[in-house]
């Protein structure tokens, strides 16, 4: 927290570190949201049923950098590399494999990275994790036939925030972010820095919308129309940001989704989402 702010003044945007904390409770916000998600968890062992043959590729030392691989079949295939999220807390890879049905309808190949949760791991680490998963695609990719074509990173919530610090990386050839989170000055100041710890370097190197790189590449920056206010503004505040610096980027809200309801339409080949992620290939 700045110095001279106190928990009953503005904290961020003019809200109270009460409201603040409200503005990001997408649990309070979707109380069904736990049980969207054990939707998803329950379609994605299915899918590694099918498709167990490249699961818990080690990319780090610790027990969470491992990467899930689903392959569409096809030769040189783009790839999706997906973040998930869960406010850098909660959740695992294993849970969102079923995100991968949509893409591969349309000849992409997956990754689902894996990373380690605070407070086991700092921000800094966790960025530091997604770097070496996204290098180590490219570099051991092709040994299992994947990641020779167009690599797309992607993410949701959390994950599309350390999604979109790698866009610098030469590795990287666009953008695909589900409800991002692009500034994490509000997160620092509020509760769920509990467990973070930010620091002030961290929000300001952290932060992509603050570290937007110079070579503009596309993106499509997507979020619920029935969100929480403040999770909207994060992507359009990002894409007005990336469209000063030249990025060709598509900024999609869906009407009737939210914050968790978002996710499955990943898992449709025909949605409106899954056809935005086309445009990048």
């Amino acid at each position: 927290m700045s110095s001279g702010q106190t928990s009953d003044g503005p904290v961020w945007r003019g809200m109270s570190r009460a409201e603040l904390d409200t503005a990001y409770d997408n649990s309070a916000a979707v109380p069904e949201g736990i049980k969207i998600l054990q939707g998803y968890v329950d379609r994605s062992a299915e899918l590694r049923r099918h498709q167990p043959d490249l699961l818990d590729l080690p990319y780090g030392p610790r027990p969470r950098n491992r990467i899930d691989l689903f392959r569409c079949g096809h030769r040189q295939a783009p790839l999706m590399a997906f973040v998930h999220g869960g406010y850098w807390q909660r959740n695992a890879k294993e849970m969102f494999s079923c995100l991968a049905e949509g893409p591969m309808a349309h000849g992409f190949d997956v990754a689902m990275i894996g990373y380690t949760l605070a407070p086991d791991a700092s921000l800094t680490e966790l960025n530091g994790e997604i770097r070496n998963a996204i290098r180590f695609l490219r570099e051991n990719g092709p040994l299992h036939e994947v990641a020779t074509g167009r690599l797309v990173i992607s993410g949701w919530s959390a994950g599309a925030h350390l999604a979109s610090l790698h866009m610098n990386m030469p590795e990287v050839d666009a953008l695909f972010c589900l409800s991002g989170l692009f500034d994490v000055e509000p997160i620092q100041r509020g509760r769920l820095n509990a467990l973070l710890n930010l620091t002030d370097e961290e929000v300001q190197t952290l932060s992509p919308i603050r570290n937007i790189p110079d070579q503009a590449k596309p993106a499509v920056l997507a979020y619920g129309a029935d969100e929480l206010p403040e999770l909207q503004r994060h992507s359009r505040a990002y894409a007005e940001a990336l469209k000063a610096k030249g990025y060709d980027v598509h900024l999609l809200p869906l009407d009737g989704e939210n914050h968790y309801s978002i996710l499955d339409q990943l898992t449709q080949a025909d949605s409106v989402l899954t056809r935005a992620l086309l445009r990048l290939v």
